[in-house]
């Protein structure tokens, strides 16, 4: 047997593995939400997002459906509401900071608050073409800047409960600081990111700042950037090191207040965002952001998951 055909019995074994898990249902855990929590997912009109509403909503939570097209948006919702879950749409546009507000101002004057919110909303790579100024500015404004103003406008509004708020943001391997493949070549940076004692949001913004100055004097490919789909790799490492900063900045709040951050990868995914060439379904991908969406037993914080387990940043 070659190494194709070991690595593929492999994932089918991982694959029924999950399958397994998925069947477990969610009541044999500590069942701490009800009909009045209520979750947020960002960009969720299709694909992963909208399996994520699904399956959360599936399990007796509100479900904010948000998304930058009303059309789409509402569409969407009304066919969950059809099936009998709790989903209600609203418009969000990440890359807008007005946007976000009036959001904001919205979930507070309705619903009072949230317990869940979920970092759906993105950019994929582009797909057979090169890196561009204006892509490179779209991709990591909307997969990282857009998370993180979203994250600190919605902070406020987490509920305090005994077992804490979670916050779950969706990512990708390709964003690994410290992967194997397409990790940073400047080694110094590498370290700075790696440090969680050290690590800041300065830092973070800089080094995409500093990516996206070179992408406009093209000097980006000999600088040791990741050379696979190289703007979304670094928006989603830019996640990466904000889920952990963001969990070390929360992890001081008392009991009853906390807020759990964590992102994961949904793997390669069959959606209109990979030009439908994934290997796996999007009900499949959906699952590990529900799973930390509504574990109760020992929740992790600072973590990143793919396939219900914890992996290297």
């Amino acid at each position: 047997m070659g190494n194709k055909e070991r690595a593929k019995e492999r994932r089918e074994k991982r694959r029924q593995e999950i399958s397994l898990l998925r069947t477990i249902p969610y009541s044999d855990h500590q069942r701490w939400w009800n009909s009045e929590t209520v979750a947020v997912v960002t960009g969720s009109n299709r694909g992963i997002g909208f399996e994520i509403v699904k399956q959360i909503a599936g399990h007796g939570v509100t479900v904010i459906l948000a998304s930058r097209n009303p059309s789409a948006g509402i569409e969407a919702a009304k066919s969950l509401q059809e099936l009998g879950l709790s989903v209600v749409f609203r418009q969000l546009d990440v890359l807008d900071t007005s946007s976000i507000q009036h959001f904001a101002e919205w979930i507070k004057q309705n619903y009072g608050g949230i317990d869940i919110l979920v970092n759906n909303a993105g950019v994929n790579f582009n797909l057979g073409s090169e890196n561009s100024a204006e892509f490179a500015h779209l991709v990591v404004n909307t997969n990282y800047y857009g998370t993180k103003n979203v994250i600190e406008v919605m902070i406020p509004l987490m509920r305090p409960s005994p077992l804490g708020a979670r916050i779950v943001n969706v990512s990708s391997r390709l964003g690994r600081v410290n992967g194997r493949r397409n990790r940073l070549g400047d080694v110094a940076l590498r370290e700075q990111l790696s440090d969680i004692g050290t690590l800041s949001e300065e830092i973070i913004d800089r080094t995409l700042s500093t990516f996206l100055r070179q992408v406009e004097d093209g000097s980006w490919a000999s600088s040791g950037w990741p050379q696979v789909f190289t703007d979304y790799a670094l928006s989603k490492l830019g996640v990466n090191c904000y889920t952990r900063l963001m969990a070390k900045v929360l992890s001081d709040r008392p009991e009853g207040e906390k807020i759990y951050v964590n992102c994961f990868c949904p793997g390669w995914v069959k959606t209109a965002m990979t030009g439908w060439a994934g290997n796996i379904t999007p009900e499949e991908a959906a699952d590990t952001g529900v799973w930390l969406s509504l574990l109760s037993d020992g929740m992790p914080t600072g973590k990143f998951f793919a396939e219900r387990r914890e992996i290297n940043f």
